[in-house]
């Protein structure tokens, strides 16, 4: 039997969006149909699995150990199997909504991760666009066996949060960071096997995906890495859920909250600490909490209290504050960060005179989504290299991307520049410097990238004296070309110019 190709299931999932198109907003795609995803997921395997111990341990003995939980990862009650769900005609969102609730039930991993999602509005959902959606689905068998690839499953996942994140627009950036820029982070923050990795505004999870598949990518045990986050939004906290969940890794904590009015990562009153933080934080955020930041119980604030309005500062102090002795943060924050004054100013300069920035990279525009401004990236390191110590490395990449219709891009090619540059922490004519703190001091703690990169183009230098001599050539040329067609002219007797 031929396997289910990684584009086949691509294609297919992405057409379950045509069936809600026109009943349901673009926003709450996602919801309905990565709820289903799971579902006929758990349930195909389940089933698997459980023909598996019938074939290896007889029909009577196998049939007794294939109603024991512990022999799965998931295990689905009756409620929750694909063919219940399938056969029912009518009330089929409250049918749904059941089987979320016993699938919960049976196993604590999936505690309030399904049963928010509510196929039962039928003002909405009517039972013939859930029959639609049901039968598109069972053309699926998403069991191990009938997948091409062990990892397709998230691939697939993955590829549905950028379509939805594309149809989504604006508000696709609340859950979704392009790849490539997360690629780009991970990269430069190398983690390493063993480490506990942080997102505390984890979006859809793909940033903890990508550092899992760095490991993988040198050879390493994805599995040992720890990964934890927060997301303040239930909705897609619990698209991060399943979507670790489906690149089969459950030694994960993703917390839900607003990680800076109330940050769930503590342990005996402390902030968790962490080998790796990565983070794409809303960019000036309003409204971020300052009431609950003055009386912060956990030293957060040691640089100074963000303004009211713009909450970047309050993020990139978490994330400092939650990095242990030796732990670098890689951190997307936009350009106003490194300049603005007031308040942010001080803060920005504590920083600086605590020698915890590593490096400030310029992003070009374009490149997220809900903003076309360009960004940068922050590296924060609390045990620098002894030969980076007193010292910050400015990278200007801003002018190497794929140009796009809606977004740009950045290419493989323009991975590998600044990483190879952030590497080897030497300066590159017109692209990279670096910077020491007295220069950084001199100009008041102003970390604008222009300051220390000048990428203007030289001006050509004049040569008057060529110049001349080109004018007084150009004017014999046309003296003797005037005096030719004069000639030309009193031949037809027309008479001279």
């Amino acid at each position: 039997m031929t396997q289910l190709t990684l584009q086949e299931l691509e294609q297919h999932l992405w057409k379950s969006a045509d069936i809600l198109r026109g009943s349901v907003n673009s926003n709450s795609y996602k919801n309905y149909i990565f709820g289903l995803l799971f579902l006929k997921r758990t349930s195909d395997v389940f089933n698997e699995q459980r023909a598996e111990i019938i074939v290896q341990y007889g029909e009577e003995a196998g049939a007794q150990l294939a109603e024991l939980p512990m022999n799965y990862q998931f295990y689905v009650p009756e409620a929750a199997r694909w063919e219940t769900v399938r056969k029912q005609a009518t009330n089929i969102g409250a049918t749904i909504n059941v089987a979320f609730e016993a699938l919960e039930n049976e196993n604590a991993t999936l505690t309030n991760v399904l049963t928010p999602i509510d196929f039962n509005n039928k003002e909405v959902l009517t039972d013939d666009i859930l029959q639609r959606l049901l039968q598109h689905f069972s053309q699926l068998d998403l069991s191990n066996k009938n997948l091409s690839e062990p990892d397709m499953l998230g691939r697939a996942y993955e590829y549905l949060i950028k379509m939805f994140a594309d149809d989504a627009g604006q508000k696709g950036g609340e859950f979704y960071t392009p790849s490539k820029v997360v690629e780009l982070i991970v990269k430069l923050i190398k983690p390493e096997e063993g480490m506990r990795v942080y997102d505390p505004t984890c979006g859809s999870g793909g940033m903890l995906i990508q550092a899992v598949d760095y490991i993988k990518s040198i050879g390493g045990n994805p599995q040992s890495l720890s990964l934890f986050g927060q997301e303040r939004n239930l909705d897609t906290w619990a698209i991060a859920k399943m979507n670790l969940l489906l690149h089969n890794l459950p030694d994960h904590r993703i917390e839900k909250g607003d990680t800076l009015r109330n940050p769930k990562l503590v342990e005996d009153g402390e902030l968790m600490l962490f080998d790796r933080v990565i983070a794409n934080p809303p960019f000036s955020l309003k409204e971020w909490g300052i009431d609950e930041a003055k009386a912060d119980s956990y030293g957060r604030y040691q640089f100074g209290i963000p303004p009211k309005s713009y909450g970047d500062f309050a993020f990139v102090q978490h994330m400092i504050a939650s990095l242990n002795s030796n732990g670098i943060a890689g951190i997307v924050m936009p350009h106003g960060i490194l300049f603005r004054g007031g308040a942010e100013g001080k803060i920005r300069k504590a920083i600086v005179e605590q020698d915890l920035l590593e490096a400030v990279i310029g992003l070009p525009q374009n490149l997220f989504y809900g903003t076309g401004i360009p960004a940068s990236i922050l590296i924060f390191n609390r045990n620098k290299p002894e030969e980076r110590k007193g010292k910050v490395f400015i990278i200007a990449a801003e002018a190497d991307f794929q140009p796009g219709k809606n977004q740009n891009a950045l290419r493989d090619e323009d991975i590998t520049k600044i990483a190879t540059a952030f590497a080897a922490y030497k300066d590159v004519e017109k692209y990279a410097r670096v910077v020491s703190l007295e220069e950084i001091q001199n100009n008041e703690y102003n970390l604008n990238i222009t300051r220390y990169i000048d990428k203007s183009e030289e001006e050509t230098l004049v040569d008057i004296t060529a110049v001349l001599t080109d004018i007084q050539a150009l004017k014999a040329q046309q003296q003797q070309t005037t005096a030719k067609l004069n000639a030309y002219l009193n031949e037809l007797g027309l008479g001279e110019l």
